[in-house]
C-alpha cells in the first residue's frame, strides 16, 4: 500500500501544538495510508505526543523547526527569510517530494506566498484560488476564490471555474456539478466589468455544467456546486456566513434558556439539534485547498480544533487518490488559449 504523506505545520494556529498533534493522531489511526510529519518545535510536539497511545508510530515522525511566522509578520518577507519556521519547513518537504501535500492552520497570508513561490502552480494556471468547502441545505459547496487573488481577471475566473469542476466530481463525487457566477443578480447583463466579461466565457466553455449568475443570498440553499467569484468577494461571502451562523446559534442558545419551558424543550430538542449543526459545521469538511499548485496545500481555520486538522489530512489522501493536479493540469493544457 502506497502512503500518503503530509507535512503538518504543528506550529501554527491558535490551538497548537496541542489540537494539531491530537488531529494527527486520530487521522493516522482513521486512514492506514496517512504517514504525517509533525513540523515544529520537537520538544513541544514529544510533549503532546506522549499524551497518547494505540496508533502507528511509525507513521508519525517529527521534523525539527524551532521558527514560527506569525499572522503579524509580512507573508512575503517571513517566507524568504525565515527558513527555519515550521511552515516554511513543510513547503520544502513537499517541494523536495519528500511528502505530497501540506496543511496548516497558522499565518494564511505566509501559506499562500509559500505555495507560489516554493511549490509553484502547474504550467498554465494563472492564479491559485483558495476553495473552501461551505455547508448549504442540499450538502456542500465549492467557494473559490476567498482569499488568495483580489485582482482576478475574467480568464482566471473561468480556470477557477473549471479547477473547482474537476475538485467536485472527484472529491465529493457530485456528477457534473453546476457552476455558478456571484452577481447582484440573475440576468446576464447585470454585473460589474469583471463579471460581464467572465459571464460569456463561462457560458461558451463546453466542459463545465454552467447554469448562470447566483445571489448571494441563494449560496445557502445550494444554489451551484461550485461558486466562482474573486477572492474580495469571496472572502466577504465566507467570514458574513460565518458570523451569521455564529451569531444565530447564539440567540437559538439565548432562546431556549430563556425560560423553564423553552430548557427542557432544548433537552428533548439537543440530539436532533445536534445532528443538524454537526452537518453545518464547517470543520467537518476540513481546510481549503488552493487549487492549480503542483501540489495540495491546504488552509484551516486559525483556531481549528483536532476535528478540523484530522480532516483535512483525510482530505490529502483523497486528493492524490483521485490525481486532483493531473485531471487539473490535463484541463489546462486542452484549453491553453483561455490561460494566455
Amino acid at each position: 500500500m502506497e502512503l500518503v504523506k503530509v507535512a503538518l505545520d504543528a506550529m501554527g494556529g491558535d490551538n497548537a501544538p496541542g489540537a494539531i498533534v491530537q488531529g494527527a493522531i486520530e487521522a493516522v489511526k482513521a486512514r492506514e495510508e496517512l504517514f504525517v510529519y509533525l513540523v515544529g518545535q520537537t520538544e513541544a510536539i514529544k510533549a503532546e505526543l506522549n499524551k497518547y497511545s494505540g496508533y502507528d508510530e511509525k507513521r508519525v515522525e517529527i521534523v525539527e523547526a524551532p521558527d514560527i511566522i506569525t499572522n503579524d509578520e509580512a507573508p512575503v518577507d517571513a517566507i524568504r527569510h525565515k527558513d527555519n519556521s515550521s511552515v516554511v519547513k513543510a513547503l520544502y518537504l513537499v517541494k523536495n517530494g519528500q511528502a505530497d501535500a501540506i496543511v496548516s492552520a497558522g499565518s494564511t497570508g505566509a501559506l499562500l506566498v509559500g505555495g507560489q513561490l516554493i511549490i509553484g502552480r502547474i504550467k498554465g494556471v494563472r492564479r491559485s484560488p483558495l476553495a473552501p468547502l461551505i455547508p448549504t441545505l442540499d450538502g456542500v459547496s465549492l467557494l473559490l476564490d476567498c482569499g488568495a487573488n483580489v485582482d482576478a481577471k475574467a480568464v482566471d475566473l473561468v480556470q477557477f471555474a473549471k479547477m473547482g469542476s474537476i475538485y467536485m466530481e472527484n472529491i465529493m463525487g457530485v456528477k457534473n456539478p453546476k457552476i455558478g457566477l456571484v452577481n447582484i443578480g440573475v440576468e446576464e447583463e447585470k454585473g460589474n466589468a469583471l463579471v460581464k466579461e467572465t459571464y460569456p466565457m463561462l457560458k461558451n466553455s463546453n466542459d463545465i455544467n454552467f447554469i448562470g449568475s447566483v445571489e448571494s443570498r441563494e449560496i445557502p440553499y445550494g444554489a451551484a456546486d461550485v461558486i466562482v467569484t474573486e477572492a474580495f468577494v469571496g472572502n466577504v461571502i465566507i467570514k458574513l456566513y460565518e458570523g451569521v451562523a455564529g451569531a444565530l446559534l447564539k440567540r437559538v442558545k439565548e432562546g431556549f434558556k430563556s425560560t423553564p419551558v423553552s430548557m427542557m424543550g432544548a433537552a428533548l430538542a439537543k440530539p436532533a439539534l445536534k445532528k443538524t449543526l454537526k452537518g453545518f459545521s464547517i470543520k467537518e469538511y476540513g481546510g481549503a485547498p488552493m487549487l492549480g499548485l503542483k501540489a495540495l496545500v491546504v488552509k484551516s481555520h486559525g483556531n481549528s480544533d483536532y476535528v478540523e486538522i484530522k480532516n483535512s489530512l483525510i482530505q490529502c489522501i483523497d486528493f492524490k487518490k483521485q490525481r486532483i493536479n493531473e485531471k487539473i493540469e490535463e484541463n489546462i493544457s486542452a484549453n491553453s488559449e483561455v490561460s494566455k
